[in-house]
């Protein structure tokens, strides 16, 4: 049931599920197909967390429509969706044909493939075939208990020493991926790459607008109640167990409950550090937070269009490829993503193009409003000015609509602890997952760790978490079962 603003909850649940992102509703519907009673709580006006979407009015009335984050994803998100949503949803998911890098190192074009990025390496970076295929053979082999001592710079500099070029080529799209830097643990991008490098990058066909309104309709049929602009203040439990959660005044009574917020904001904010292990809080403070981003979205005028480019474009005017750089707020590298009309084939769409770039908050955060705006001009005219450059017959006198975003926007919708958008750096799955250790009944399926970032590692993340909760209320139904039995044969 779709459950109204002014509607008061006077139920109990088997699960709450605070925050409708990837892995909340994933987590939600699983749990309602296995039978749980399941209220979903979203604070935003619609669902689907970071994958969102927004539309703009255009001067002759229609609307543009924008998809905020970059969904390209692994093939894995067909059996995802296929198995815990619905084949009409995993019949959908479509593989980009071409993705582009171009920068002063190299012009590349690729389907993402394994067996592509092979022959380029061979081809164009004049490695040997051996040196690329142990390079993946080791990849392929990572797992989140592996030693996560090793740094990406180690093992770049391992197979491929001094080569920047190559860095760039295999770091560069994981790092708009998930914020991965040469910084970060070496199994953090590996278990990532290699996922990616499976079949090619893949999209949903139609826009986020119409996965997350499939998914809604899912969540409903499977009896699932939704209610939207609710702001959960604080997890509630009685003698260390979880016993629902508070919105304003009002008491929810819940056998279980699934954070999809930060992990900082479950923590510090819902449940609050009286409530946990002094060595737990210590941990959960150790956790670094992982980066924001910055967009640009342009729309095109009734009736303009552009060439067929492909869907994705990696840019970059940096001689070589350095994370700090990454980052700027000069904005020296940007993906674009370049929606056709045939993204939404249900709406007069028109053309439209994203320009992302990753960014850290402190850029942002304590500028004045003159100094904001000014630097999101920047960011405006720097993103028109460079995809003037890649479209042929260029792109200025089509644009109608533009605006941006910034890590400060993501925050204020998002609620992200320093407006990430990638979640925590590699230590935080563990300290997610240890949540429910202090806390019985309570679990957490935020982004963690840069492994369940994206859009597949979000969705794949609360099936786990789903599975481990399942597991949970059976052993206390259970236990139950033969508590009774004792009594009655007594």
């Amino acid at each position: 049931m779709l459950l109204k603003r002014k509607d008061k909850i006077t139920k109990s649940y088997d699960v709450i599920v605070i925050g409708s992102g990837l892995a909340g509703m994933t987590a939600a519907n699983k749990l309602a197909k296995d039978g749980r009673s399941v209220l979903l709580l979203e604070a935003h006006n619609k669902l689907g967390g970071f994958a969102t979407w927004f539309r703009r009015n255009a001067k002759d009335g229609e609307k543009h429509i924008f998809d905020i984050s970059l969904h390209g994803f692994p093939v894995g998100m067909v059996k995802t969706c296929r198995r815990h949503w619905s084949k009409e949803i995993a019949d959908k998911i479509e593989r980009v044909d071409k993705i582009r890098f171009i920068n002063p190192q190299f012009d590349i074009s690729t389907d993402f493939t394994k067996e592509d990025y092979i022959r380029i390496l061979v081809e164009k970076f004049n490695l040997t075939e051996e040196e690329v295929t142990g390079f993946f053979k080791e990849l392929r082999e990572m797992n989140f208990y592996d030693d996560s001592t090793l740094k990406n710079a180690d093992l770049f500099e391992r197979y491929f020493p001094g080569r920047n070029d190559v860095v760039r080529f295999l770091l560069e799209p994981m790092a708009y991926a998930n914020g991965s830097t040469l910084e970060d643990e070496a199994i953090t991008f590996g278990i990532v790459f290699s996922n990616f490098m499976n079949k090619g990058a893949y999209i949903f066909r139609g826009g986020t607008d119409m996965l997350i309104g499939m998914m809604r309709d899912e969540l409903l049929a499977n009896g699932v109640d939704i209610k939207l602009h609710t702001f959960v203040d604080e997890i509630t439990t009685e003698s260390g167990v979880v016993s629902g959660v508070r919105v304003g005044e009002d008491h929810i009574q819940a056998k279980t409950v699934i954070s999809n917020s930060s992990l900082h904001n479950t923590i510090f904010k819902m449940v609050g550090e009286d409530k946990l292990s002094p060595a737990f809080i210590e941990k959960a403070r150790a956790v670094r937070i992982n980066t924001s981003s910055c967009q640009v979205f342009m729309g095109l005028k009734e009736g303009e269009s552009i060439p067929n480019v492909g869907e994705l474009i990696f840019y970059s005017d940096s001689e070589k490829f350095d994370t700090e750089l990454l980052l700027s707020p000069q904005a020296h590298s940007q993906t674009f993503s370049i929606y056709y009309p045939d993204m939404r084939p249900h709406l007069p769409q028109k053309y439209a193009i994203v320009s992302s770039m990753n960014a850290r908050y402190e850029d942002w955060a304590n500028l004045t409003k003159e100094e904001y705006e000014k630097r999101k001009d920047f960011l405006i005219e720097k993103a028109i000015s460079t995809v003037d450059k890649l479209i042929p017959g260029g792109v200025r006198d089509k644009i109608e609509h533009v605006n941006a975003s910034t890590p400060l926007t993501i925050e204020k919708y998002t609620h992200h602890h320093f407006g990430s958008s990638f979640g925590t750096k590699f230590e935080g799955l563990e300290v997610s997952k240890d949540l429910t250790k202090e806390i019985e009944g309570l679990y957490h399926s935020g982004s963690v760790g840069i492994i369940m970032s994206g859009w597949l590692g979000a969705a794949n993340y609360g099936v786990i978490q789903a599975h481990d909760l399942n597991t949970y209320l059976d052993s206390k139904n259970n236990n139950q079962a033969t508590k009774d039995a004792e009594v009655q044969h007594v």
